[in-house]
């Protein structure tokens, strides 16, 4: 990896498109920025865009939860830390959090990911060079404190 613990995304910006009615970026936009900033740390683990050409074999998500937290408007920039919370050898449980580029956190997001082969489509074991890979991040990660929010559950809280 050429990236210490955690790895963090570029930056992205907010696009016209996909602010709503209510002047700020509409919910479903955070998972694509969730997405898009992924795609990069997956291509470093090997799962880039030529993988799926080459293999027959791609990543899908399985479970992602999303905690929005302060809202973020058109032309601000976000940029997504990307923590390797686990794995096996056929799936991977990550956290990240959106980072406003003045530092504060605008949401959280937490995944289940699968390797799949296409042909079934079926859950099917990554290859040795990326699992190696992959382990290697989560080892590096597991040295870092554990993000606070991981494993969260949605709830109403009632008082006494």
């Amino acid at each position: 990896m050429s990236q210490p613990a955690p790895f963090f995304s570029t930056y992205h910006e907010i696009e016209p498109g996909w602010i709503d009615h209510n002047n700020h970026l509409n919910m479903g936009y955070y998972t694509v920025l969730f997405d898009r900033m992924s795609d990069e740390v997956f291509a470093e683990l090997g799962f880039g865009p030529n993988y799926v050409k080459r293999t027959n074999h791609t990543t899908f998500s399985a479970e992602f939860h999303i905690r929005y937290l302060r809202e973020v408007k058109l032309g601000e920039r976000l940029r997504s830390s990307f923590y390797m919370l686990d794995y096996d050898g056929k799936r991977f449980h990550t956290y990240q959090e959106l980072f406003h580029e003045d530092g504060w956190i605008s949401a959280t997001g937490e995944g289940l990911t699968l390797h799949v082969n296409l042909d079934g489509p079926k859950v099917a074991p990554m290859p040795d060079d990326i699992l190696e890979r992959v382990s290697k991040m989560a080892e590096e990660h597991a040295a870092l404190p554990r993000p606070a929010d991981v494993g969260r559950k949605i709830e109403i809280r009632r008082k006494g």
